[in-house]
């Protein structure tokens, strides 16, 4: 994870909330088993004391992160979760050529606890997604994912069902991109063992609006990070 400071993260930040662009591989809080890692938590301490992560991004994903100044924020931001008053727009690159217009995953999740999540419709909770297709390439499609709930890999799963598992995200048989499979005639060096293009899953929190404290609404943009703004590039000039 390569940034100098958390204030080269931040895309936003008034008197109650910082919102930040967190870099994939980078934990939201600390992990159970507490490795004593950096995670996003930490940083935002040591930055203001009374931070507080205001939701979660899975350790591999990038993008849009809210995080409270203050206990008043941090429960302004909580009741507008719970009543699923918060948008949240995620971009993703999945296997194969998929259209989705308006799509709705509406399919239950149980989690076990332990970081394993299945899809159960008698003892699973509500989880519902919208997708849209942005783009199309000639063996991925970038998709736009705006989950309605927020339930632990709820897109991952959600995306897995519809057969367009995310590239890279090999819990739910999505599968990395090599520049190999995309460019015509690239040759791999002697003895190179070829790396993915990225190394991880490619889904990155976009677009995120939630409403101030003087209940003006925050509307944030956060760019794609380089490893996924790279992909996009390479798909865009040999995959198009």
């Amino acid at each position: 994870m390569k940034f100098t400071n958390f204030k080269d993260l931040i895309l936003f930040e008034d008197n109650d909330f910082i919102v930040i662009n967190k870099p994939p591989f980078l934990a939201s809080l600390d992990e159970r088993g507490g490795s004593g890692e950096t995670n996003v938590l930490r940083l935002a301490k040591q930055y203001s004391d009374d931070a507080q992560v205001c939701h979660r991004l899975d350790k591999e994903t990038s993008g849009a992160l809210i995080i409270a100044k203050n206990p008043e924020g941090y429960r302004h931001a909580s009741m507008q979760f719970e009543r699923r008053k918060v948008s949240k727009t995620y971009h993703a690159v999945v296997d194969g050529h998929v259209i989705f217009d308006d799509l709705t995953v509406d399919l239950p999740i149980l989690n076990d606890g332990n970081k394993n999540v299945t899809i159960d419709r008698a003892e699973g909770k509500r989880a519902e997604t919208i997708f849209n297709s942005l783009k199309y390439y000639k063996h991925y499609t970038l998709v736009e994912c705006k989950p309605i709930t927020g339930r632990m890999h709820q897109i991952r799963i959600h995306l897995a069902t519809q057969r367009a598992a995310i590239v890279g995200d090999e819990m739910y048989k999505g599968k990395p991109v090599f520049l190999s499979s995309i460019k015509r005639g690239y040759k791999l060096t002697k003895g190179e063992d070829e790396q993915p293009i990225m190394k991880r899953f490619a889904l990155h929190a976009r677009h995120l609006v939630f409403k101030g404290l003087n209940d003006q609404d925050i509307v944030i943009d956060a760019p794609y990070p380089k490893d996924f703004a790279t992909l996009i590039k390479l798909l865009d000039k040999f995959d198009a």
